[in-house]
């Protein structure tokens, strides 16, 4: 089979597309042939020795995938070959197959396309347990989201108007605002060409934001952080600007706010039964359409690269995927 490796750390250029071996499945495993595989900025990061999980090499990036079960392992029992499902194996799923803890597997309806199955798990994953399990986000709550045009962003926009939150978005360009207006943000702030934390004090009457979704960081991670109402909010969901913020204390201190990490990989191995709950309730709301993953672009195994290129450069909106022969 043909997987996508990284054999040193280096930059998304370094990559090749070779033949491996195909997996079999362990105990409790599950071996999927992949028909997409999502991209996502940890992808990145990983394949630099940047990412604070670093695998042994030769190895293969992509965290989520769907497609259709090739074999299962022993112990074995909610899904079997042929079942068409969304799984995330964490590592390598830039493969035409890979093998998965079969927590992370889970069956889901053929008529979802198998690039929006792959651009979910992730985002999605992460932005609702962050809003629903980790800020507690209420209905007439305002939410702040960073990178609003990203995957995680796009997801939080999206999720937050459906909880009942008024959705503020911010984000560096006008069509990427744009973007997270049609996924449901009611006003957007260009932090590139408008002060981050002006802008929110316009846009809430002083008041500040309840929550504020961070997968950003660096120099806005500040500016974020004191916008905060009264015992808001702030999640930390990722560095996609580069540097990891320093934060003053006292901006936590002074009005009782709270700093929220969110490690949504580690919640899904401590808590599967949790993550397993969530993600039903957010594949009905796909499948309902209330949800609308947005697949900007899907590449072939062979255009990797480009992909992780593309993401590395902030030119994605949405999502981009990978695909095989089998999509």
């Amino acid at each position: 089979m043909k997987a996508v490796l990284c054999k040193a750390w280096g930059p998304p250029e370094s990559l090749v597309v070779e033949d491996v071996p195909a997996p079999k499945p362990g105990k409790g495993q599950v071996v999927v042939a992949v028909q997409a595989a999502g991209v996502n900025f940890p992808d990145v990061l990983i394949v630099q020795g940047k990412y604070q999980v670093k695998p042994e090499f030769p190895f293969s990036p992509g965290a989520e995938v769907a497609g259709t079960v090739k074999e299962v392992g022993e112990g074995v029992t909610h899904v079997k070959a042929g079942d068409y499902v969304v799984a995330f194996p964490g590592l390598g799923g830039f493969a035409e197959e890979v093998a998965v803890d079969a927590t992370r597997v889970a069956p889901v309806p053929k008529a979802l396309d198998p690039k929006v199955g792959a651009a979910v798990t992730l985002t999605y994953g992460t932005s609702y347990h962050a809003l629903k399990d980790c800020a507690q986000l209420k209905p007439g709550e305002t939410l702040l989201v960073l990178g609003a045009a990203g995957g995680v962003g796009l997801a939080a926009v999206e999720l937050g108007k459906l909880m009942g939150a008024r959705v503020i978005a911010a984000a560096s360009s006008p069509a990427k605002l744009d973007a997270a207006k049609q996924a449901g943000a009611e006003a957007g702030i260009d932090y590139e060409k408008e002060d981050l934390r002006e802008a929110v004090k316009r846009l809430t009457d002083g008041k500040g934001v309840d929550v504020v979704y961070d997968p950003v960081g660096d120099r806005f991670a500040e500016p974020a952080l004191r916008s905060l109402a009264w015992q808001g909010r702030y999640l930390v969901i990722g560095f996609a600007a580069g540097e990891i913020p320093k934060i003053p204390l006292n901006l936590a201190l002074l009005m009782e706010r709270s700093i929220v990490g969110v490690f949504w990989g580690e919640f899904t191995r401590r808590n599967p039964k949790a993550n397993a709950a969530n993600m039903r309730e957010v594949m009905q709301w796909i499948l309902e359409g209330k949800l609308k993953p947005l697949v900007s672009a899907a590449y072939p195994l062979e255009r990797a690269t480009e992909a992780l290129l593309a993401m590395m450069n902030r030119q994605v909106l949405g999502k981009v995927v990978l695909v095989t022969g089998a999509a």
